[in-house]
């Protein structure tokens, strides 16, 4: 027996939305991701496991685009997001450009496909010569600080970049995903404009384009539009530009009672306001958004196995073969990632907490701003599958060796078929930096 269950996006959904999210099924009790069922997925590539479903990351790609009406937009993947080169050919193939912030990034997209051009390169506290290893590769280089800007321009006069703008607010899921404000490192603030016309005019540097970003994970259109107004109004400051960059910022809904954001709504109202600002500025520019979360995060799925269920008297706790080692942002943000029992997807639920295998009592996965939580799903047997949702995104990217630990396999679904994009490291691939 078949039913298809839409637990990747609580909420309010369209029609259209519920299609998207039709790959998740689940089949006689079990969880089933694109086609396949997680157990077969695992007995195959093993414990524990990253899948990724391809449907999904061009369903969230499309619908992102689309939603932009009237505008010369370009989406940039912000690749620190997830860098596997599988699943950027798949953003390369639907059209997408690259936000990439370090040179190994750069490097890693260009073996890719990516032509430098489409590669907007914005490093935060970085040196002057990766900003001149981005100029030799023909990138786009985005530069935040004024005494970097200094620095470029007495080397490099004359040439172009664009500039990263603190507009003096931020918004976000978590304190340390707010990127706007004047508690933030990133960009030169919004009163500095006078000592940036000055640098520019001093060595004849070419500005063309401002980019600001404010944060993550946001889930409510006002805060997007407060920001686009104030960066349009900086904008205005600035004569000669080819593009205005918002950032990224696109949330998803990763906790049941949260609702999926707005876009088409959200995306009406930047276009409108761009295309009046570029009536009143006298020329058209291109629309640059920097998401990485919204196109990556609900196509991936890390796949564990319970090794351990043990009581406290405050606790049920329930062990398994990954930890904050794979997926840091529980324990780094407080961050909600939905649980759920693959092998036994109905059944009669309990409050557990889900433990990982790293030796610190940090290594919890559910987590909330407060601190270790529980969560409800049905009771797990040694052996089981579990399945936590939505990691697609800063998941595997995010991962590290502690422990010594190895990182877990990677595995791309398409069309009912999964194929290997990373390998699960050995033990040689942990000490090879090592001298001995």
């Amino acid at each position: 027996m078949r039913s298809f269950t839409y637990i990747r996006s609580p909420g309010n959904l369209s029609s259209k939305e519920k299609d998207i999210e039709k790959h998740m099924e689940v089949i006689e009790n079990k969880l089933w991701l694109g086609d396949l069922s997680v157990e077969d997925l695992m007995q195959e590539f093993g414990s524990p496991l990253y899948v990724y479903e391809e449907d999904t990351i061009r369903a969230q790609y499309r619908r992102l685009y689309e939603s932009f009406p009237g505008v010369s937009l370009q989406i940039h993947y912000a690749m620190k997001a997830n860098p596997n080169p599988a699943l950027l050919k798949i953003l390369l193939d639907e059209g997408a450009w690259l936000d990439a912030v370090s040179p190994f990034e750069t490097k890693l997209a260009r073996e890719v496909g990516f032509l430098p051009e489409h590669i907007l390169f914005t490093g935060n506290n970085i040196p002057l010569s990766e900003l001149e290893y981005g100029l030799e590769e023909g990138l786009l280089i985005n530069i935040e600080s004024l005494s970097l800007l200094e620095e470029f321009g007495k080397a490099h006069p004359g040439k172009e970049l664009s500039l990263r703008i603190n507009p003096g607010m931020g918004s976000g899921h978590h304190a340390h995903c707010i990127t706007g404000g004047p508690r933030s490192k990133f960009g030169i603030y919004y009163d500095q404009l006078d000592e940036i016309h000055e640098i520019l005019t001093r060595y004849q540097l070419k500005l063309t384009g401002i980019h600001a970003h404010i944060g993550t994970g946001i889930l409510e259109p006002e805060p997007m539009l407060e920001a686009l107004d104030m960066i349009l109004t900086i904008t205005h400051q600035f004569s000669g530009l080819q593009f205005v960059d918002i950032g990224g910022g696109f949330g998803i809904p990763y906790r049941p009672e949260q609702s999926l954001l707005n876009l088409p709504e959200l995306g009406a109202q930047i276009s409108r306001k761009f295309l009046q600002f570029c009536d009143a500025y006298g020329t058209s520019l291109d629309l640059k958004i920097e998401p990485g979360r919204y196109l990556m995060a609900s196509s991936g799925t890390l796949l564990a196995t319970v090794n351990n269920i043990k009581k406290t008297p405050d606790y049920q706790f329930v062990g398994v073969d990954t930890g904050f080692n794979h997926l840091l942002r529980p324990a780094l943000y407080g961050s909600y990632h939905r649980v759920c029992n693959a092998s036994r997807m109905e059944g009669d639920e309990e409050s557990m907490v889900l433990a990982g295998y790293i030796c610190e009592s940090g290594d919890v996965l559910t987590h909330n701003s407060e601190g270790m939580t529980t969560q409800f799903f049905p009771r797990p047997r040694l052996g089981d599958r579990l399945a936590i949702l939505d990691a697609g995104a800063y998941g595997m990217a995010m991962s590290s060796q502690y422990n010594m630990r190895n990182r877990p396999a990677e595995v791309l679904v398409t069309q009912g078929k999964a194929r290997l994009i990373r390998k699960r490291e050995t033990y040689q691939d942990l000490i090879r930096g090592f001298v001995f």
